[in-house]
């Protein structure tokens, strides 16, 4: 269909319409194996935009799909009609109601932001997904999601008391807990109208007709799954109507509520949520980490483990293990993994026996410990407290993304993740369930929720070929026979979606098949709502995302992609969703999602449209697609993806690589040639420094000039000194050493083109500092750190650059004598970009020098630890300082060495900033098109944070750009930790 077809919906809606390109490829897939072109995209604002979209879709028959954050492992929200996006403007938390302890929602609240709003009160919504910080309501309900408390918990349905939703026929209902007395006059009433019962009372009288049918019941409780399982998503959920009253004597009261949970949006479109809600969890959090030998022994030990009512038991297998072991932020959460005696990763079970106090949880894990060495499960039990529990259930939350780590085509595929069986069954069910894995020479990545009898398996698959769509359709028709033969669920916690539907019949019968699809018609006589999943689905291994037969090519690029080629890189990137958290969940990633909200500005959103572009273009240079440059145009390049993003997906570099291959193309547009040139420039006009001040420093010129070059007029503009670095550097070096200052210690400074050019005051009290401590400063003879070039993409003049400061260096920079830097970005590019842009003659030695090219920081940081520096050295006044981090440092560094040298002085308190990125990243706060979405980005946390600070508390950021945007948004002058620990010596 054509736009002209649109423009009428679009005309009529508060939100955005959209039914470009663009947009339609980024909504075509979700976390799953599936992809499929939609018609639009919707992104409504307000209940009337629902109902005209459902008016629209209605007239034309046309599907609609509801979407929150499209994390779904089973195609739920992939199809061919209007992708409804509730995510950015139904997240209104609505009402709390502490004294009855329930909440009322719309379905675009995240979960984990939910019960940020609620701890105030004491309360708490159990239900966890490890997708928690970006997951919303609406899809938790749509899933019936749990997690891995869910042994507590159980799943959403046990917490949804009651829903408003638009019917197929636009009308607007609420459901909730209805007494039978209620019940049975509302089917009266219904029954009474005949031919002008309305929607509502056709699927009340439905759904009554349907259960109160004898033969219905026996078929429904002799084969649906166990009741003992507490994951039962197979389906609509028939059995649990059944077992409310009137159709079980004793039974809850009726509530459609409960049954719209696990429905996937094929039912209705979900506006308002009320959710029960319980106390809070344990005051403190312990958690025994069993490593075990084997799968079984792991899966053994379970048993023994539910003895001690834990609030969860989670596995992690040795292939995740090993997988974090090459992230490096989910390097860090494995500190406490102890190899086998034959060198081997552990498989490690998780079990949470979270207390009011250590004292309780010691003497259960005391006594749980014991029982497992007598049966000889487990040969190592850390027990860990605190923040530390905060690291392992990162870790554990982190297998999804960490799995696309796995290098070439083959994949861990999510095709029979999500079994569930009753747990005393579970050692069997696997065990035959890895024989099938082994008869098809296949293997399997094990994790999650054990506790609850269900372990996310996935097989290794390669779904580029025609053997691989094979054996996606094999093991799933296998495995579907074998979790029948235990009464078991197919779905615990991810839903049917396009996935699962195809074998519903075989999991409950074709008679309670044919129920459901009774269901579906009468809810949904059109078929408009998300058709195509639970019940008449086609074939599970259509509309995959990777077609049979598929070629990777090859690209020539400039940088090096190890053990991969750039589109496999991309393709890293399983559409987890990690980079739709917002500020409110910490970290980074993604700066300009935390702004917009808008799915194009996603971490996904970019290594989609890559991936779809680089696989499906016809064009000879296929980096030449102004889709891709659009998608990239607000990606910071902030690198906070490369270490945040469980799948390490490195969209700053896969933004600066089609950067320069849409240049060969296209050529460079001037301000990027003249922004890449930085210090070039910046070296002319510091022969005559007074005059470039005396334009950018009038505020006046200074808006003719910006808007003359495309920087916003409200930017200011970084100024000159009236030296350089270098300059002032060699003009008193010959009279320090006339002074007679003879050093143990020497320090290579490496002197970037921003600290020589406009911090100059930093660079001489870094100087100044050093000789202060005991060291000879030698600044070595190198060039410009390459990375204005490398922020506009213009990678050949970058790695011109790279490869003319390794061969100056190389020879002179050692573990004794590492390259120390002021400006984070500038030194940072020798351990990031340099090993994979330099000349391969050069890797080796780019590779030496990334080992010892050091931040200030992290050279203080050391001279510390070696006791080469000492707090005795600096003054004993007592100061706060509020750090804010740079973003690189985050993503290849770390912000724990800025805090340990800013606590030299030992009564210097040291707190960081929760903030993600600044919002200037180089040069994107100062374009005129990126200036408002940068200072939206400052305002998320860092702007707010500095100006509650009282005018005593020392602002530090060590990034020449972070500290100019906190001066522009704030007034705020923020200071490097070089100018800090300077001012901060003994003066004696």
């Amino acid at each position: 269909m054509n736009s002209v077809f649109f423009q009428p919906l679009a005309a009529q809606l508060d939100g955005e319409l959209y039914d470009d390109t663009t947009q339609r490829t980024l909504y075509a897939t979700d976390a799953s194996a599936y992809r499929e072109m939609p018609m639009a995209v919707a992104v409504p604002k307000t209940v009337n935009d629902l109902k005209t979209l459902l008016s629209f879709a209605r007239h034309h028959k046309l599907p609609v799909i509801p979407r929150t954050a499209g994390t779904s492992l089973a195609g739920q929200v992939v199809g061919n009609g209007i992708v409804v996006d509730v995510s950015k403007h139904f997240t209104k938390i609505l009402e709390i109601n502490p004294d009855e302890r329930w909440v009322r929602v719309q379905p675009g609240v995240i979960r984990d932001e939910l019960n940020q709003a609620l701890k105030p009160y004491g309360l708490y919504f159990g239900p966890e997904t490890s997708t928690a910080n970006r997951a919303m309501i609406g899809g938790m309900v749509g899933n019936n999601s749990c997690g891995s408390n869910s042994v507590v918990y159980r799943a959403t349905r046990e917490h949804t008391l009651s829903v408003k939703a638009l019917l197929a026929d636009g009308s607007e209902v609420e459901f909730g807990a209805t007494s039978s007395a209620d019940f049975a006059e509302q089917l009266a009433t219904a029954t009474r109208k005949n031919g002008t019962a309305s929607l509502v009372d056709r699927i009340l009288l439905t759904t009554n007709a349907i259960l109160s049918d004898s033969a219905n019941q026996a078929e429904i409780r002799r084969n649906f799954p166990k009741q003992t399982i507490e994951r039962r998503n197979t389906g609509y959920a028939l059995d649990a109507l059944l077992d409310m009253a009137p159709y079980t004597a004793d039974g809850a009261a009726f509530n459609l509520a409960k049954f719209i949970a696990g429905s996937e949006g094929t039912l209705c479109f979900l506006t308002e949520i009320k959710l029960n809600l319980v106390p809070l969890p344990p005051k403190e959090g312990g958690l025994v980490c069993v490593h075990c030998r084997s799968i079984d022994e792991a899966l053994r030990a379970t048993l023994v483990a539910l003895k001690y009512q834990p609030y969860a038991v989670e596995l992690i297998d040795d292939i995740i293990l090993e997988r974090a072991d090459e992230n490096p932020e989910q390097r860090k959460n494995s500190f406490f993994v102890q190899k086998t005696a034959s060198d081997t990763f552990p498989i490690i079970l998780v079990v949470d026996l979270s207390r009011d106090t250590r004292a309780e949880i010691q003497e259960l894990a005391d006594a749980m410990i014991a029982e497992m060495q007598t049966a000889t499960m487990g040969y190592h039990y850390p027990v860990l407290y605190g923040e530390d529990t905060k690291k392992i259930w990162t870790l554990r939350k982190a297998g999804l993304g960490l799995l696309g780590n796995l290098p070439g085509d083959a994949k861990a595929v999510a095709v029979i993740e999500d079994t569930a069986v009753d747990v005393h069954d579970l050692p069997d069910f696997i065990r035959e369930f890895n024989d099938i894995l082994k008869e098809n020479q296949m293997s399997a990545v094990h994790y999650a929720h054990v506790g609850s009898g269900e372990i996310h398996l996935r097989p290794i698959i390669n779904l580029k070929t025609a053997e691989g769509h094979r054996q996606y359709r094999l093991i799933a028709e296998q495995i579907a026979t074998l979790v029948k033969k235990y009464d078991g669920s197919l779905s615990g916690e991810h839903g049917d979606g396009r996935l699962r539907g195809e074998f519903i019949p075989q999991m409950v019968g074709q008679h309670n098949y044919e129920l459901m699809r009774q269901i579906k018609h009468t809810w949904d006589p059109d078929g408009i709502f998300n058709p195509g999943k639970i019940v008449e689905t086609p074939p599970m291994d259509t509309f995959l995302r990777y077609e049979a037969g598929q070629q990777t090519p090859d690209f020539q690029t400039y940088f090096r992609y190890e053990n991969q080629t750039i589109l496999q890189h991309a393709e890293q990137c399983n559409g987890s969703g990690d980079c739709r958290k917002t500020e409110r969940s910490g970290g980074t990633m993604c700066p300009s999602y935390m702004a917009t909200r808008n799915e194009k500005d996603t971490t996904r959103a970019r290594a989609n449209i890559l991936r779809e572009m680089l696989t499906r273009s016809d064009k000879d240079n296929r980096f030449d697609n102004k889709e891709i440059k659009e998608v990239y145009d607000l990606c910071l390049s902030c690198k906070g993806c490369k270490s945040e993003c469980p799948s390490n997906v490195d969209v700053a570099k896969l933004k600066a690589e089609f950067l320069q291959h849409y240049y060969d193309a296209n050529g460079v547009p001037l301000r990027s040639r003249m922004i890449a040139n930085f210090g070039r420039l910046s070296g002319l006009a510091s022969l005559v420094p007074w005059a470039y001040n005396g334009v950018l420093g009038t505020p006046a010129l200074r808006r003719i000039a910006n808007r003359t070059l495309g920087f916003h007029p409200d930017r200011t503009m970084p100024l000159l000194d009236k030296t350089t670095l270098k300059k002032w550097f060699t003009s008193r070096r010959s009279t320090v050493a006339t002074a007679g200052n003879q050093a143990q210690k020497t320090v290579y400074l490496f002197c970037d083109e921003f600290t020589n050019f406009n911090d100059v005051p930093v660079g001489q009290k870094a100087v100044q500092l050093f000789e202060r401590l005991g060291y000879t400063v030698i600044i070595p003879k190198h060039g410009e750190s390459g990375r204005a070039a490398l922020s506009k993409g213009m990678l050949k003049m970058a790695k011109q650059m790279a490869d003319h400061n390794v061969r100056s260096l190389r020879g002179v920079i050692t573990t004794d004598t590492p390259l120390v830097g002021l400006e984070p970005s500038a030194i940072l590019t020798f351990r990031d970009e340099y090993p994979d842009l330099v000349d391969e003659s050069l890797v080796a030695d780019a590779k030496a020098l990334s080992k010892n090219a050091l931040t200030f920081e992290e050279f203080i940081a050391r001279e510390l630890d070696a006791k080469r520096i000492r707090p005795e050295q600096f003054t004993q006044e007592t100061r706060l300082i509020k750090l804010h981090g740079h973003c690189q440092q985050k993503a290849v560094s770390s912000l724990v060495p800025g805090k340990k040298a800013l606590s030299l002085p030992k009564n210097y308190t040291v707190q960081l900033i929760p903030s993600g990125c600044c919002g200037m990243a180089g040069s994107f706060g100062y374009e005129a098109e990126h200036y408002d979405v940068s200072m939206k980005i400052g305002e998320l946390v860092l702007f707010p944070t500095v100006r509650q600070q009282p005018d005593d508390v020392i602002i530090a950021a060590p990034g020449t750009s972070c500290r100019h945007q906190i001066k522009d948004g704030t007034a705020r002058k923020a200071q490097h930790p070089a100018e800090i620990l300077f001012d901060a010596l003994n003066n004696d």
